[in-house]
């Protein structure tokens, strides 16, 4: 014999009330309004003159900084995409010490390259050619290419190293390059942080 159920009828719910009109916060004293319409931002008049004046400096901003992008010259573009390599460099070897006197210390590091940018431009950019190096080594001691050259074999190879050394073909970076080496590298760094 198969059991049977009974069904009971469901409950029926109740009307809700209906909604009155949906608040929003003014975004100069953030007290409750009801907006006229989506972009309605400001409870009143004094507020949306605060609101208009901030918009409006805002977007002043905003257009001096694509001004002044586009009037930046070449130098300033590279230097520009080198501040934001050597910051990822140094970021990179920062658990290492410095790559030619091998020293720990508590002062200034720099990405110090081993092909100079002046000697060979092309490289001033390759992440193989630059290494965190302490301020003295960089600035006092002309880089200490001889202890750099050293500690750089153990660290990348022999063949790597000769690589760097032998002649490159003359680079000149553009605007558009620079550009993208900045963008390129922030994000390097940025993913370097995220992952610590």
């Amino acid at each position: 014999m198969i059991p049977t159920f009974t069904q009971h009828p469901k409950p029926k719910r109740e009307a809700k009330p209906p909604k009155g009109p949906r608040q929003r916060k003014c975004k100069v004293c953030r007290s409750l309004f009801v907006p006229r319409s989506m972009t309605h931002k400001a409870c009143g008049t004094d507020c949306a003159l605060a609101v208009a004046q901030d918009e409006r400096k805002a977007a002043e901003r905003k257009d001096d900084r694509a001004r002044k992008q586009a009037i930046k010259s070449r130098t300033q573009w590279l230097a520009e995409a080198q501040a934001a390599f050597n910051a990822f460099i140094r970021e990179r070897d920062f658990d290492q010490p410095c790559i030619s006197c091998g020293r720990y210390h508590a002062g200034q590091y720099h990405a110090g390259h081993f092909r100079s940018v002046g000697a060979q431009p092309a490289l001033r950019f390759d992440e193989t050619n630059v290494h965190k190096q302490c301020a003295p080594c960089n600035n006092h001691l002309a880089g200490n290419i001889v202890e750099y050259r050293i500690r750089l074999v153990q660290k990348i190879g022999a063949l790597r190293v000769e690589l760097l050394e032998t002649e490159h073909a003359p680079a000149k970076f553009s605007i558009e390059d620079a550009q993208r080496i900045k963008v390129t590298y922030r994000a390097k760094l940025k993913q370097l942080q995220q992952a610590k």
